[in-house]
């Protein structure tokens, strides 16, 4: 088996799997609980005042 079968074969399962394990992650850690207030903190940042005045 040369190389690039090696990691051929490699990609379409294992890293294919790693793939979508880490998008549900970061689709859970998004939408989980306790991120309500830091995601609307972000979204209003953008219309703050950069001034103390």
């Amino acid at each position: 088996m040369s190389t690039y079968e090696l990691l051929r074969q490699f990609a379409d399962s294992w890293a294919l799997l790693a793939m979508v394990v880490l998008f549900l992650g970061l689709i859970g850690w998004t939408f989980r609980p306790g991120a309500r207030r830091h995601l609307d903190d972000a979204a209003r940042s953008i219309f703050r005042s950069d001034k103390d005045d």
